[in-house]
């Protein structure tokens, strides 16, 4: 009898310590909607009216397809970045210490598009699901975000006018560009 307690009690964690990750799969799966979304429709834009044209797809396009996704899936999403662009961008304290992790671990030799990071965050009475995961800049992005050589003046003067506050220069592809943040309570 105190085997089958055992092992009853032994598969009952077992199946609540499952339960307590499957968030994180599913995490993992919403925040891979919007990236791809807005790197094809930016690729696209690039492509027909030059990176200058193509900010504002960044600008908005960018949030809403993340209030979008938001909507659709019941998570909160967002982009953040230590060198924001956007003023609505800068992390929270959970995000920024996610972030600069991710830079320690990049120039210690980790491929930046496999960071990211899961946790339940107790927030007063309340918790919530979190998760973050790297952009790490691409060659592409550096048309806008690169350093000043990369950058066209065309380009320069659209982001000063449009982000008089700007941080987000002078990446080189393959560094932590940012991140897509995503949150829900639990």
């Amino acid at each position: 009898m105190r085997q089958f307690v055992f092992v009853t009690l032994a598969l009952a964690s077992l199946s609540a310590f499952a339960e307590d990750t499957t968030w994180i799969a599913e995490a993992r799966r919403v925040a891979a909607i919007v990236p791809p979304k807005l790197l094809a429709v930016l690729s696209e834009q690039i492509a027909k009216v030059g990176p200058e044209g193509a900010v504002p797809v960044c600008r908005d396009l960018a949030p809403q397809m993340a209030r979008a996704a938001s909507e659709e899936t019941g998570w909160n999403i967002r982009r953040v970045s230590l060198k924001n662009r956007n003023p609505k961008a800068v992390p929270d304290a959970w995000e920024r210490a996610a972030l600069e992790d991710f830079d320690r671990r990049v120039a210690a030799g980790e491929p930046p598009t496999a960071l990211d990071k899961a946790e339940i965050v107790t927030l007063g009475d309340r918790k919530e699901y979190r998760y973050i995961k790297a952009l790490p800049a691409q060659e592409f992005c550096l048309q806008c975000h690169g350093t000043p050589d990369r950058i066209s003046a065309g380009v320069r003067e659209k982001l000063h006018t449009l982000y008089p506050e700007d941080k987000a220069v002078g990446y080189r592809a393959g560094e932590i560009r940012g991140a897509i943040t995503i949150r829900k309570p639990i």
